[in-house]
């Protein structure tokens, strides 16, 4: 899939994810830790995208073997953010990332975070 295609995509699913987020009351104003998820087949390439990724300042996890739901291993790593639920945000965070992954020639498996309680 070509990177505009991607993105677009990308977008519209951080769109939905959101809106789920605050419809089920999550808290529009905390700050939240968004994981940006990263895999691979082969170790050394994942290393090096998770050393691009940090040299773009994101904070980044130590890559690791991890086995899917099929048995197939592969190896992964996060990039963290501490951010609001804000699109633009967010979607400038995918953006970058999404081009470092596809120059690294690793998989941006899209993002996630936690649901928020509103402070009382």
């Amino acid at each position: 899939m070509d990177f505009e295609k991607e993105f677009a995509e990308l977008k519209v699913e951080a769109e939905e994810i959101i809106d789920n987020l605050l419809e089920d009351g999550s808290d529009p104003d905390a700050v939240y830790s968004i994981e940006h998820h990263f895999a691979g087949d082969d170790f050394a390439q994942l290393e090096k995208a998770a050393i691009a990724a940090f040299k773009l300042g994101y904070d980044v996890s130590d890559p690791e073997e991890v086995e899917l739901e099929d048995g197939q291993k592969v190896f992964a790593f996060d990039c963290v953010v501490e951010t609001e639920l804000d699109i633009d945000t967010i979607t400038r965070d995918i953006e970058a990332l999404l081009k470092m992954s596809i120059e690294q020639d690793v998989t941006y498996d899209g993002w996630g975070t936690f649901f928020e309680e509103e402070a009382s």
